[in-house]
């Protein structure tokens, strides 16, 4: 018996925006603010990069009751795991609240037939109905500062209390508290809003780790950085910052001193310390192996390293107040040497390439960065670069492999008068793919590619089953 078609009133549907073009990738984006809102956007890049990248919004709520100020992902799951098809996400802020999400690894189909919902930027959003709540997390007492997932099944998270928790991402049970101490109180510094005898106190950043065993943590009012036991969950040293440290992290005479940002890289052999305008970095042995110097001399806000594919070589990544994306090569045979009667005795990481500024489409600061290589057939063939600042804008840039091809370091040369020496200016790599305004100003950002769902709608398949059911049945009737 033949089947017939179901006959719908709805007509022929409307093809979307961008449909047709062929997709190279899509990046789901997730960013905190100041104005207690979490917001989800996918951005669609195709093939053909004179096409326009396609924003669309998939989540836009107030999660907390003041600024989010840190969010954190769980690792992706394997393409090969059935059972995973999501990440978790966390978001930390100002109101001592953890607050668990889990978010689909798949983007939806172009042809889903979802009704956009109102949200409170008056916007429309695409809503993923795969996204998903799981509750929150209460057992911080201050704002919370830095949050990471070094698995899925752990959660870590620093507080202004001076603890760093340890949850189990199974039934979300802290299992553990790391306790750090409170720094001395010396004097009141001018300006502060602290009570007498009370002194800034807190996590301001933590890394673990590749081995899951060590983890390194740098505090408010402490020039120093402790290591930590992570099987035993006690402190296993620290490690005062010297005189010689701070000069090179141009940490002057009324700097504070403290770290602000720590990574390791991803090999566990040597780890990075940032200052308010100045890095640090350190071997396993913690000892001092080359500084940072932005140039020009400006504010660093966040860090990460990069590995190349196309060699063994790792780049330093760091974004700066003046809208750039710095990169500097830490290997050992790259550092340049001071000049005589210098400051300090710690040689300085070359200045290679950098991405954007004022003449290259950002003149705001980036708060955030993330660098995601665009792999097929286990081979680069592309970076992804999501910026945020507190401008609200989002950008998208694309790095090829090839730009990272002349890595020299960028030479000091002599200058006519021969009396000092002037820098060869690093490259401009990159290349802006699409902006898109969030009207937020933005605090925190996460970013992930997304990749097809290898698990089968059930839900498709059951109505279309029941509909082939429907159909046999009405003609049945009508034989009959």
């Amino acid at each position: 018996m033949g089947k017939r078609k179901r006959e719908t009133e709805e007509g022929p549907r409307k093809a979307m925006k961008g449909e047709g073009k062929k997709e190279r990738a899509t990046i789901q984006i997730v960013t905190g603010s100041y104005e207690r809102v979490l917001h989800g956007i996918n951005a669609t890049i195709y093939e053909d990069e004179a096409e326009e990248t396609r924003f669309t919004d998939t989540f836009l709520f107030q999660a907390h009751t003041s600024a989010v100020r840190c969010l954190a992902l769980s690792p992706m799951p394997s393409a090969d795991n059935e059972q995973q098809q999501n990440v978790l996400l966390a978001t930390g802020g100002t109101d001592d609240r953890i607050n668990l999400y889990s978010l689909s690894v798949s983007p939806m189909a172009a042809d889903a037939d979802l009704v956009p919902v109102p949200s409170l930027a008056g916007n429309k959003i695409l809503e993923n109905p795969r996204n998903r709540e799981l509750g929150a997390l209460m057992h911080h007492s201050a704002s919370i500062t830095a949050m990471h997932f070094p698995t899925r099944s752990k959660l870590l998270s620093a507080a202004e209390d001076n603890t760093i928790a340890v949850t189990r991402t199974r039934d979300w049970t802290v299992v553990s508290s790391i306790k750090a101490p409170h720094p001395k109180t010396q004097g009141r510094p001018s300006g502060d809003t602290a009570p007498v005898g009370g002194a800034p106190a807190g996590v301001n950043d933590f890394a673990v780790h590749p081995s899951m065993k060590l983890m390194l943590t740098v505090g408010k009012g402490e020039k120093c950085m402790r290591l930590w036991n992570l099987v035993t969950g006690r402190k296993a040293g620290v490690l005062n910052f010297g005189r010689e440290v701070l000069t090179a992290a141009k940490e002057g005479k009324w700097g504070s001193g403290e770290g602000r940002k720590i990574r390791w890289d991803s090999a566990g052999e040597e780890f990075a310390v940032a200052f308010e305008r100045g890095i640090v970095v350190f071997g396993v042995d913690s000892v001092a192996r080359c500084r940072v110097v932005t140039s020009p001399f400006t504010k660093i806000h966040h860090i990460a390293y990069l590995d190349l594919d196309s060699s063994d070589e790792k780049l330093l990544v760091a974004s700066t107040e003046d809208g750039r994306l710095v990169f500097y090569s830490t290997a050992v045979d790259c550092l340049e040497e001071p000049a005589e009667g210098s400051e300090t005795s710690i040689p300085t990481a070359p200045f290679l390439f950098q991405l954007g500024g004022k003449d290259h489409g950002q003149s705001s600061r980036i708060k955030e960065f993330e660098i995601l290589p665009l792999q097929e057939d286990s081979k680069t063939k592309q970076y992804l670069v999501v910026t945020s600042g507190s401008d609200g804008a989002l950008r998208i840039w694309t790095i090829s492999p090839d730009e990272f091809k002349p890595f020299k370091p960028a030479k000091a040369k002599a200058s006519k008068a021969g009396k000092k020496s002037v820098p060869v200016q690093p490259m401009q790599i990159g290349k802006v793919l699409g902006t898109y305004e969030t009207g937020n100003r933005v605090t925190c950002m996460k970013a992930f590619i997304m990749r097809e769902s290898t698990v089968p709608d059930d839900d498709d398949e059951d109505e279309d089953e029941e509909e082939e059911e429907e159909d046999e049945e009405e003609e049945d009737s009508e034989d009959d």
